[in-house]
């Protein structure tokens, strides 16, 4: 075999291993969620468990890779006022992108609207996975969104430190 021929197929090889990755990273573990039974569901003040809010319009995305992949948009006739005075805010939370073809939920401009006021964040669910919880961002106009953000057990789980007995124990451990 040539030189040539060699650094050919190499090259062949490098892209289709670039496209596979590209395409699994991307669109390859995602599939789309149905809405929750009860509901979106936000941590209530006085009770501190979930209750479901009032929505409508639902999409969502997951993937079994990763606890964080979840992502979901609705729209909701609550308040912000409303919801701030009945529900656990979560502050200092920034949300995780979105695969581009999930054209409802735009990380930046939800992010933006957070930085403005205009959008507040609350804690749907602790621990849906070990050191996971699941977030909800609603905006002023009553668009809302979900993801799911490490908790500090899960920080500390995933970067090695001590976990602590703070933390609930690991499944399978």
């Amino acid at each position: 075999m040539s030189g040539k021929l060699v650094g050919i197929v190499i090259l062949v090889i490098a892209a289709i291993a670039g496209i596979a990755i590209y395409y699994l990273q991307v669109f390859g573990f995602y599939h789309e969620v149905l809405a929750p039974q009860h509901g979106v569901e936000l941590v209530s003040l006085s009770t501190n468990e979930p209750e479901p809010i009032l929505t409508e319009n639902f999409r969502g995305i997951d993937a079994d890779s990763s606890p964080i992949r979840y992502r979901a948009c609705f729209d909701t006739s609550l308040s912000l006022a409303m919801l701030s005075e009945t529900y656990v805010v979560s502050d200092d939370i920034v949300p995780r992108n979105a695969p581009g073809w999930f054209d409802c939920f735009d990380a930046a401009a939800i992010g933006a609207e957070l930085e403005a006021g205009t959008a507040l964040t609350f804690l749907s669910k602790k621990n849906v996975h070990f050191g996971v919880d699941r977030i909800v961002a609603i905006t002023s106009d009553g668009r809302g969104y979900v993801w799911h953000e490490l908790n500090d057990c899960g920080d500390k789980s995933y970067d090695g430190t001590v976990v602590g007995e703070a933390c609930p124990e690991r499944p399978g451990d």
